[in-house]
């Protein structure tokens, strides 16, 4: 996979997220939402844009921005596992089915950006593939 291939993945990947928020934000919209499922909805929305945004970033060769993909993309799966399990969490079955479905999209971000390649692309003190 080369590096245009790379992020051109993970973009889309981060775009589908995005759309999901929004679509979960209409859902709550139509059929209510607590203060959590609002909250929960708007904050995925808002981090998609700006790690769609970090994807541009780390396709110019900004190793900070990748860093950052890099974290965000195994942490946030491990969140998601939490709310998933949580059985009070306060968010309805129909929202912790959409945050599995973000959980497994951006785990799949986690499996393309910690490949070995793609880590050798942005060395650590070093120049920039």
């Amino acid at each position: 996979m080369d590096k245009n291939s790379v992020w051109s993945s993970v973009r889309a990947l981060f775009v589908a997220v995005l759309v999901i928020s929004i679509a979960a934000l209409g859902v709550a919209a139509v059929i209510g939402g607590n203060w959590v499922v609002w909250l929960r909805g708007a904050a995925v929305a808002a981090t998609s844009v700006w790690l769609i945004a970090l994807t541009g970033q780390a396709a110019r060769g900004r190793r900070s921005a990748y860093i950052r993909i890099r974290f965000v993309s195994i942490a946030a799966p491990l969140g998601i596992v939490l709310i998933l399990l949580a059985p009070d969490s306060g968010y309805p079955m129909w929202m912790k089915a959409e945050q599995a479905v973000i959980g497994v999209l951006v785990a799949a971000v986690a499996l393309i950006v910690n490949r070995r390649a793609v880590r050798e692309a942005y060395p650590k003190g070093g120049k920039l593939g």
